[in-house]
Order: structure tokens, then sequence, then C-alpha cells
């Protein structure tokens, strides 16, 4: 790292950010009100003679040379607080019980004050589970280089590195980092240097089919479509904001974005063989089977897990449980045995 102000002070306000957007997120709506994810343009056709038995249907997937025995990752949600580890120790316990992956929160925090880098560290907890390092691209053009992210990875024993875009939140944050030029070359450079998988995501507006060939020139093994109609950050950004200016701001915005369904077929289209992670707005099983079908690999789902998460590993367990017995019976309903034939199912319609 160059030029980092390393002094407790830094660390204290982004602590402050983090508990702040656990408490907006769990006691104000912070999801998009009249855009949605575009889901709900699709249906399947019910096939009354599916011809298989639901007993034998099998959503395991591998992933980055990981089986997951189910295609969803728990989303990136917090970290950097004594709060935010234990949301992610249930999250890395129930991870671990499901044989699911799980992306940790941005690990920015956990560099600048060493001492907070416990609160990302479950490696322990999911010793062989999918885990996901987390880091924010416009970083490299803040101080940090290949060699943070390599740290990064290092800190949690991590098997796949996230780089997060979020220009719209930098953008509307009082203290954003808003440096966004010459980053493909960089994501670039830092894919040379790895020696693991790279995920590039984003946190909720949306990955056109123009990023997508960018990052698929550059060489990133996966993408994270973050797309909107679920948790919208420009709406928590404003919530947060005391100046009215960026409340204000923040509103304006709190609509913007690809609709996650959209974006899933966009990427798709631009570079079918990059593997797709689906999130935003993730909610049932019935999402998933969707997000799957239109061309995703797995689904990634954050917000219906926070609450859970500050309760018990066996709640997440539970809401998890919901989705994926909820996918199986989709998948039994149109006669789809495994995630292939899912992926490939023609009983998928758009509505009319």
């Amino acid at each position: 790292m160059n030029d980092i102000d390393k002094t407790p002070k830094t660390g204290l306000l982004i602590q402050d950010r983090k508990s702040d957007h656990i408490r907006i997120c769990l006691t104000e709506h912070v999801e998009f009100k009249t855009k949605t994810t575009g889901f709900e343009e699709y249906d399947f056709i019910h096939q009354a003679l599916p011809e298989i038995n639901k007993s034998d249907i099998d959503i395991s997937l591998k992933l980055f040379g990981k089986t997951l025995k189910a295609p969803i990752i728990i989303e990136s949600m917090t970290g950097g607080t004594e709060l935010g580890f234990q949301i992610n120790r249930n999250l890395a316990q129930t991870a671990q019980k499901l044989q699911i992956g799980m992306m940790v929160g941005s690990q920015r925090i956990s560099l600048e004050e060493p001492s907070l880098a416990y609160t990302f560290q479950v490696r322990k907890i999911m010793p062989d589970a999918l885990l996901i390092a987390n880091f924010g691209a416009v970083q490299l053009n803040n101080g940090f280089d290949c060699e943070s992210c390599i740290e990064a990875i290092s800190m949690i024993g991590a098997d796949v590195l996230a780089l997060h875009l979020n220009p719209l939140q930098e953008a509307i944050q009082a203290e954003g980092n808003t440096n966004f030029s010459g980053l493909l070359k960089k994501i670039e450079i830092l894919k040379k240097k790895l020696t693991i998988p790279l995920i590039v995501k984003e946190v909720g507006c949306g990955i056109s089919k123009e990023v997508a060939v960018k990052l698929k020139e550059v060489g990133v093994d996966c993408i994270d479509i973050g797309g909107s109609g679920g948790t919208s950050w420009a709406r928590i950004e404003a919530a947060q904001a005391k100046d009215e200016y960026i409340k204000i701001t923040g509103e304006a915005f709190s609509e913007w974005g690809i609709p996650t369904a959209e974006s899933i077929v966009l990427v798709g289209s631009a570079t079918p063989d990059i593997p797709i992670i689906a999130s935003g707005g993730i909610r049932t099983g019935i999402d998933v089977a969707k997000a799957i079908a239109l061309g995703a690999k797995c689904v990634g789902v954050a917000l219906p897990l926070l609450s859970p998460a500050l309760e018990s590993s066996l709640s997440i367990e539970e809401e998890l449980n919901i989705i994926i017995e909820v996918l199986k019976i989709v998948m039994f309903c149109i006669g789809a045995v495994n995630l292939g034939d899912l992926k490939d199912t023609k009983y998928l319609v758009k509505k009319r």
C-alpha cells in the first residue's frame, strides 16, 4: 500500500459507516420501490407430467474447483465491526453446513486497521466451503495496489477474489472515491498476478453488455452482475447522509440501474463462456430458478439473510432451506432433474 492513512480515525469512520449500513438495512426500506428485478416478466410453463422423480433432483454444481450442494452464494454484507464478525460467523457456519459459497464484506477497513482483520476471518469455521475475498476496484486508484488484494486474500484464506464496482454509491457518498479512470488496465494487471480466480461484481446497478465484453478481454473468470431491483445502495446512502444535498441526490438515483433479469441476458449473450453469478433481488427459489434458466451459473443472496444472521446460523439455514426446497419444486414441475436441464429448459417464457 502507498500513502494510506492508517490512523484509527480512518478506521473508526469506516466502522461507523458499516454499523449504519447494518442498522439502515434492518430498520428502513432499502429496496427499489418502482423498478423490479424483471423476473416477474417471465413464467415457467407447468408440466403436469414431468417424468422425473423429485427425489432424484440434483442441484449441486462445480464452481472454482469446489462442489456447491446448492447454486447459492451468500453475498457480501459486512465486516469491520464486532457485530459484523458475529454476522459473518453465523453466515460461515451456514455456508459450511449447507456446502454453499460465502463472500465476505469489503476488506478495505481491515487493511487500514489490521486489528479488525478478525471480523472477516471465518476460514476455520468453513474449512472446505467456497470462501470469496472482497475488495473495491476503485481502491486500486486510491493508494492500494495488487499486493493489497493479495493481502486481503491471504488474510482470510480465500479461494477466490471479488473486485466490486460501485460508481454510483461512491458518487453519492460525501467522501466517495470517484476516480474510476484506468481501472480496466489495473484489473488486467491484477488478474495476471493472481493465482486464484477473479470475480468482478456490481453492487446493485447491474453489468451491461459493453462492460461484460471489456471484462472478458482482460481475463476475468466470472461476472457477478449485481442487478437492480433488490437493495438500492443509493437509497441506503441517502438514508445515512446527514447532508440534505446528499439525501436528495441519493433519492434521485434510488431507482437507477439495469434490472437483474435483463443484466443476466445481456451478459450471457456477450460472454457466453464466462460463468455468471446472478445477484440483486434474489428472494425466492423461483427467482433462483428463473436466474439459472436465463443463463446464470448460480445466484447470490444477501438482504434476506441479514436479519436471520443476527439471530443464529440455524435461522439462516431455515431461510435458505425454504429457497432450496422451492427451487427443487420448480425443477420438478418442469421436469428438470439437474441444473443443466434447468439452464437449457424451453419452459421459461417471457410474458407478452
